[in-house]
């Protein structure tokens, strides 16, 4: 009998050690074929630019394809719904966690798991989000935006990217008991352009879109959302700074495999990633020039970062009585 356990044991660890050295193997070998990145934004967006430096490194240094694939729409359902229909580990969601985060917040039923479906595989980049005015409105800081504001209710107009920033902006609104009316864009690449002319009074958005028409005089940016300055407009202060800590967000951009996809495949991606961040100074330029820091990170400090956003956003979602899709 006892030898019996002891066959059976032993049989059991020869199969998980195999099973192990198998999917050591595949990390090792990984890719085999063609990689797609799927992106939920078109060709213009700082994400897209980020998916698009690191897919031309990655595939020089694993010697296989890797493409990205815009699929804008849906508030990123589209692009998440290729990448789950797809449930391959050659087919990747490049993706602001935002863009998720805020699902159960908008809508009340997903045709995803967000937990089960969307792995983290590394945080690539932070994309810094700024609150900006007309220039017409004459303020120079949030808290003269909100004086003006409290002063004349109703008068003033905002927008928001869709994800995380629109979110943000919703709670500050809130939190303040403001009387702003939201203006909704198919396009937000539009918003900074009817900011400069007055058409709307406030705008959350990635610094990126905004910085343009900040450089004609035609808008102010008051604020960023990053715990830190942006490297690119070191003048601007943090909403920290500017005495509204409820503003803080990171806004993080980063790779996601499939459901099942083994934590040593991860790993192994998100070191190459890091490698090539490493090595290649260029990355880090050209995306500080549309408004993103590069910052890359593992699995496990990629998904804590997402953990403090999904806290950060429910304490929102608390203040607004907004319960999430069960």
């Amino acid at each position: 009998m006892h030898r019996s356990r002891r066959e059976f044991f032993r049989t059991a660890m020869i199969a998980v050690a195999l099973c192990a050295a198998s999917v050591m193997a595949d990390a090792q070998t990984y890719p085999t074929r063609m990689v797609r990145f799927i992106v939920p934004f078109g060709p213009t967006a700082g994400a897209d630019t980020a998916a698009r430096l690191f897919a031309d490194r990655l595939a020089t240094r694993w010697g296989k394809p890797v493409v990205v694939e815009n699929r804008p729409g849906g508030d990123g359902l589209v692009a998440i719904g290729t990448f789950t229909g797809a449930n391959d580990d050659h087919t990747l969601l490049f993706i602001p966690a935002g863009t998720f985060t805020v699902h159960p917040y908008q809508h009340d039923k997903l045709p995803y798991d967000a937990d089960r479906d969307l792995l983290p595989i590394a945080g690539i980049t932070t994309i810094v989000l700024a609150l900006s005015v007309s220039a017409s409105l004459k303020v120079d800081s949030l808290a003269e935006l909100v004086a003006l504001a409290q002063a004349k209710p109703g008068t003033l107009n905002a927008a928001a990217a869709n994800g995380n920033a629109d979110f943000l902006l919703s709670g500050f609104i809130k939190s303040l008991g403001l009387q702003i009316a939201k203006v909704p864009y198919r396009d937000i690449l539009q918003a900074p352009n009817d900011l400069g002319e007055g058409r709307i009074q406030m705008l959350m958005s990635s610094l990126a879109i905004a910085l343009p028409q900040m450089q004609a005089g035609r808008i102010k940016v008051l604020a960023v959302t990053s715990a830190k300055r942006a490297p690119t407009a070191p003048e601007i202060p943090t909403v920290t700074e500017a005495g509204y800590p409820v503003l803080e967000l990171e806004s993080l951009v980063g790779l996601f495999g499939p459901r099942g996809m083994a934590a040593e495949l991860r790993a192994r991606i998100a070191a190459d990633l890091k490698a090539i961040a490493a090595e290649d100074p260029v990355i880090a330029d050209r995306l500080a020039a549309t408004g993103q820091i590069v910052n890359v990170r593992g699995p496990d400090a990629f998904a804590a970062g997402i953990a403090a956003q999904r806290a950060k956003l429910a304490s929102i979602a608390k203040a607004l009585g907004i319960k999430p899709a069960q």
